[in-house]
């Protein structure tokens, strides 16, 4: 097989990005050379290097009024060939292509896309933030060894947790990739932890009616009696229900979507990866959509204790309110796994399609997952797609 079957093909914009200490590409020609490693060893000097990156170095290695360069600097960037530049008929082709991954990475297809349309040659949307156009999008396999060489994050066939702690990245750069969806191969979860506590990172979504209904219902049950009569406790669990659907909201906003109030360090981009950040990374995960007992237990204590001083005058009372949210919690947990992997009537399937938006689109809205409401009074709701033109 030929080397330009089994290395990556990049646009000449991802190229150009590759220009600093930590990633320095140049190219000749169509062929494109990680030289990040001899910026170091360079002869002349590391920033004779930088000032090329991203850049051709054809004329450069030739030209005899500076340098003419040697044998072993061709064969130094032999070796670090990683790919070549796609042309402007390659991604034409992988763009009218029904299976474009088999011409040019996803990513490379998708940011073709945008450049193809901005120069009028394509009418599909792509979303700069995400890196993608549909919701079909987020289903296609990624190409791991590609998808790693290409950005630099996280090998998808290794765990990934002790990559991230490791990994040494700068708050943007995780940000900006943690939000780029990957598909796992068949659908299947990736290595998280890589040893025994892989399991406890997994969780199948009857998991959660099966071990939250009980004490729901038994909780229901023992507050009835601190209570005058079944409709007041009718009331209060409402209203518990109905603060679940605020506290999903602030949760999702202001806890899983921190990011750009993130620390700049590896203790806290590791913590939002476990939290949130790695659905957003493999959103299609079908054993990482609803949350671990565990920590729903971690995060519901808080809301136990702050039931029982608000309405601190009858137990009863504050037990409904809990009780009401927790049952919310189970039906938003629900919802979720559904609106990833289960077609839905009317109603879910504007949800469905609504959701699936906050992860190929726009990440920095649409918070709300079991309804829109607090979208619409917080003015976070997400904006109509556009409309693609024949």
């Amino acid at each position: 097989m030929s080397p330009s079957r089994t290395l990556p093909t990049f646009l000449s914009s991802e190229v150009a990005d590759h220009d600093n200490a930590k990633s320095c590409y140049v190219t000749m020609g169509t062929r494109v050379f990680d030289v990040t490693d001899f910026i170091d060893s360079h002869p002349g000097g590391g920033e004779l290097v930088l000032e090329f990156g991203g850049k051709d170095v054809t004329e450069m290695l030739k030209d005899e009024s500076s340098h003419t360069h040697s044998e072993a600097a061709y064969e130094i960037l032999e070796d670090s060939l990683v790919g070549f530049v796609a042309t402007e008929k390659v991604i034409d082709t992988a763009v009218k292509s029904s299976h474009p991954d088999t011409i040019l990475p996803l990513p490379a297809t998708q940011n073709g896309l945008k450049e193809l349309k901005q120069n009028g040659a394509a009418d599909a949307p792509v979303y700069a933030s995400t890196g993608m156009s549909t919701e079909e999008d987020l289903s296609k396999e990624t190409d791991l060894t590609n998808d790693y060489k290409t950005h630099k994050f996280l090998d998808l066939n290794k765990p990934l947790l002790m990559q991230v702690w490791f990994g040494g990245f700068e708050k943007d750069f995780y940000l900006e990739q943690v939000h780029r969806p990957r598909h796992y191969k068949g659908g299947a979860s990736a290595p998280l932890f890589g040893n025994f506590l892989e399991p406890l990172s997994k969780t199948a979504w009857w998991v959660i009616p099966v071990v939250w209904l009980p004490p729901v219902t038994y909780g229901t049950y023992i507050a009835n009696a601190g209570l005058s009569s079944t409709m007041e406790e009718v009331a209060y669990w409402g209203l518990g229900l109905f603060l679940w659907t605020l506290v999903e909201y602030i949760l999702h906003r202001f806890l899983f979507h921190l990011d750009k109030f993130l620390p700049n360090n590896r203790v806290a981009l590791t913590l939002h990866f476990l939290l949130h950040g790695i659905h957003h990374y493999l959103p299609m995960d079908k054993l990482r959509l609803v949350m671990p007992p565990t920590l729903f237990l971690a995060l519901a204590t808080p809301f136990w204790k702050l039931a029982h001083f608000v309405f601190y005058w009858n137990w009863s009372v504050a037990t409904s309110v809990f009780c009401g949210g927790i049952f919310g919690y189970i039906c938003y947990d629900l919802t979720h796994y559904f609106l990833h992997h289960r077609n839905l009537p009317f109603y879910w399937r504007e949800l469905k399609k609504y959701h699936l938006q906050h992860h190929f689109m726009d990440y920095e809205n649409g918070f709300g997952v079991t309804s829109r409401f607090w979208d619409n009074i917080f003015g976070t709701r997400l904006a109509p797609a556009p409309i693609k033109t024949s």
